[in-house]
């Protein structure tokens, strides 16, 4: 019987994966699926997230609820030879190394954060790509309050309020909005900290925010984000990153000991362990327009971690709402090419875009071109992410952090675990 290995648990292989589970016979082939985390992150709610707007667990699905018959393996990979067809990846927990053959091979990574080669920027900075990202970073906003509140060092103090979101994308723009929005809620349980702002100052080396969507987007954000005292920085990169904040090209310099990167991704790094196949110059694996890639018999690519033409001269863009419909196309084409038919380009056409910039504002490009702002964006937003978010449990979750958060303010725990104490401190809390 055929095997189908399926890399990735993201939004691409999880719908991959589902795709075949209806529509090939249970003995037809065998399914697997590998991924080094045990759920599917859904990556739009991740800002609200890490501002504490949501509960953290509420936006994340296991992949096993999701799963009927497909064998999941928590695993991470160390070595792929697509020419005779064999994999060797680890489990997570055991470290046990297994070799899996396949007959098809599946990449559905995603992506990592990619900083460019930037000096300091690996060291320096805060990412927000994953759900450890979220928690990480919010933990650290919570901190920079506490010990700001805390000290009588004016400068340092300045430092720590100042907080530096580089990138102005998607990612960059909402966490800009969260982040105000969460200093905000909080700010009046620290004494010290009541009469003074943070200073948030969100940096885009192009001209613009929002590239490549119609500029009323991007103007819009920037006007929404600058009336609550936000500093939008465009047009200038950034040179390099230390620990006491950034240079930009021009040589300006902004002090800060909190910098989100946000700038960029790239193709998740487990693609370089295989260098037979062809790559674009940023890494992403090339494929025809079936999303099989060409020379390698019972290759596929799809989503972040794929260069997929678009027909017209272009690359389809690295977006979930393009990986959901990948998703099941690649499992028809797979589908056909087991049952001796041909396979079909993929096609499709962008629904829109859209970001929500916190305080009940957002920005949508819908199809046609039109663009809506303000609220009826941002209620667009939430409506149809809702609706998106797998499984009934979690959008009712979602929707109930939703609405505490219209009555209470955000949290402010800083939650650390894995922490040692002093034996001495610990006996110290004890009653």
């Amino acid at each position: 019987m055929p095997v189908i290995v399926i890399l990735g648990g993201g939004f691409a292989g999880i719908a991959v994966a589902r795709r075949l589970e209806a529509r090939l016979h249970p003995d037809e082939a065998e399914l697997v699926l590998l991924s080094r985390d045990n759920y599917t992150l859904f990556t739009p709610m991740l800002p609200e997230a890490m501002s504490g707007e949501l509960e953290v667990r509420h936006i994340v699905t296991p992949i096993r609820a999701q799963l009927h018959r497909t064998r999941f393996v928590l695993a991470d990979v160390d070595e792929i030879d697509v020419l005779h067809h064999w994999l060797r990846y680890h489990h997570v927990l055991t470290r046990r190394s297994v070799v899996q053959s396949f007959d098809h091979l599946i990449f559905a990574l995603g992506s990592s954060t990619s900083d460019f080669g930037l000096p300091g920027v690996a060291e320096h900075t805060w990412a927000l790509k994953t759900l450890e990202d979220a928690e990480l970073l919010r933990n650290r906003l919570v901190w920079l309050l506490e010990l700001a509140d805390t000290i009588d060092d004016e400068e340092r103090r300045n430092r720590l309020l100042t907080i530096l979101i580089v990138g102005g994308g998607f990612t960059g723009v909402e966490t800009a909005g969260e982040t105000g929005e969460l200093l905000r809620s909080v700010r009046k349980f620290y004494a010290r900290l009541r009469n003074r702002h943070a200073r948030i100052v969100l940096v885009e080396a192009g001209p613009t925010l929002l590239a490549g969507l119609p500029p009323k987007m991007g103007q819009y954000a920037r006007t929404v984000l600058e009336r609550r005292g936000i500093e939008v920085l465009t047009g200038d990169g950034v040179a390099s990153v230390d620990e006491s904040g950034l240079t930009l090209q021009s040589g300006r310099r902004i002090e800060s000991e909190t910098i989100v990167w946000s700038a960029g991704v790239k193709p998740s790094p487990t693609i370089a362990k295989e260098e037979a196949l062809p790559k674009t110059r940023r890494g992403a694996i090339e494929t025809a327009q079936d999303m099989s890639v060409p020379g390698f018999p019972g290759i596929w690519a799809l989503g972040d971690c794929a260069a997929i033409p678009d027909g017209e001269g272009g690359l389809y863009p690295m977006t979930a709402q393009h990986a959901i419909r990948e998703g099941p196309h690649l499992a028809e084409n797979l589908a056909a090419v087991l049952r001796g038919k041909s396979t079909k380009p993929f096609r499709y056409r962008t629904l829109g875009m859209m970001a929500a910039l916190g305080g009940r504002k957002g920005v949508a490009q819908l199809p046609g071109n039109r663009v809506i702002t303000g609220f009826a964006a941002w209620f667009f937003w939430r409506t149809y992410y809702l609706l998106r978010l797998p499984g009934l449990d979690r959008k009712l979750r979602v929707a109930f952090d939703w609405t505490l958060e219209l009555l209470f303010p955000r949290d402010t725990a800083e939650l650390r675990f894995g922490e040692r104490r002093d034996p001495d401190e610990e006996m110290a809390q004890r009653p």
